[in-house]
């Protein structure tokens, strides 16, 4: 028998077939922040966030900028882990700048850049810092980038930046302030707490994938409708290269553990692109803004693009030549 002729190309197909591959690389991902978060839900006391975190806003603020190198999640799976957390009585400005750092700041992240951009092999050999000028830079910068924001964040009330939905589940909505009481749950024992946070886990899964799905059907259609070598033409103009390698972070909505392969073999950008490229991506892309809206109010994620994207493209260039002097 002959073999089944393959269909020809087309559009559609091309869209279908990125659409796919994006899926099964996120949604992994989404499954395990959700099933985590359904844990958080069930198991976690929310009196241990109190005596974790300092009372001062401003060292909390601090020290949930390292959270992810404890607890690692990409930011696939960060934002329904940051709903349950804020539920539990995580202060908001701890809340956001776990959410944004935790994709840049885990060990996952730091090897697969050591090694996408042929530092880890220098690293091994020579047994210098200075080699590894990109992953310093990026793992510092996307921590400071978040601590920044997060103390912006703590100038404001729960009820001015989250979604009503979401404030109703606080247990001291109605004052619009952020408790750190446990909510009840129907009985101690393990199984019934297995069952609620399996429950807690389908209902985020739901919610998280909608928004989801929303920005890998537009980063598809961009991938494969949209003429890629226009960014050469930018890329080596110092005005448009920021602007445009940060824009593309935005539409390919790469995930943090593998957009540095992604990023190391754009020879038309500067490093300091590349760096703008490897943090903003993390902490906002398509998929990421519609994520982020099922959380914060419409004007809070606006602002939070803006604000990321300021801070990113003015501190890129000066924070890689200051790490790379450092490091020597």
């Amino acid at each position: 028998m002959l073999p089944a002729q393959l269909p020809e190309p087309s559009r559609l197909g091309d869209v279908l077939m990125a659409f796919l591959s994006i899926a099964f690389e996120g949604a992994p991902y989404i499954l395990i922040g959700t099933v985590l978060s359904g844990l958080i839900s069930a198991f976690l006391d929310a009196r241990l966030l109190d005596r974790v975190l300092p009372r001062n806003g401003l060292l909390s603020t601090l020290m949930a900028g390292v959270l992810g190198l404890v607890f690692p999640v990409c930011e696939c799976a960060v934002v329904p882990v940051i709903r349950r957390l804020v539920q539990k009585g995580l202060p908001v400005s701890c809340a956001v700048t776990y959410m944004l750092a935790a994709p840049i700041m885990n060990p996952i992240v730091a090897v697969s850049t050591l090694t996408a951009f042929k530092e880890f092999e220098k690293l091994n050999s020579l047994g210098d810092w200075s080699q590894a000028s990109m992953t310093l830079s990026r793992l510092s910068l996307g921590y400071v980038v978040a601590v920044i924001v997060g103390l912006i964040a703590l100038r404001f009330k729960p009820s001015q930046i989250l979604q009503p939905r979401v404030l109703a589940t606080l247990p001291t909505a109605a004052s619009g302030e952020g408790g750190s009481q446990d909510q009840p749950t129907a009985a101690n024992s393990l199984a019934s707490r297995l069952v609620q946070a399996m429950r807690a886990a389908m209902s985020d899964f739901v919610d998280t994938t909608m928004y989801f799905v929303i920005g890998v059907v537009i980063t598809a259609v961009f991938n494969t409708q949209v003429d890629q070598s226009i960014l050469n033409q930018v890329a080596g103009n110092p005005y448009l290269a920021l602007p445009s390698i940060m824009g593309l972070a935005i539409v390919l909505s790469l995930c943090s553990t593998s957009d540095a392969f992604i990023a190391a073999p754009m020879a038309a950008f500067s490093m300091a692109a590349k760096l703008a490229f490897l943090v903003f991506g993390p902490m906002m892309d398509i998929k990421l803004l519609f994520m982020y809206s099922g959380l914060f109010r419409r004007r809070i994620v606006l602002g939070l693009l803006v604000l990321l994207f300021a801070l990113i493209a003015c501190l890129s260039q000066p924070w890689y030549q200051l790490v790379s002097g450092l490091a020597k």
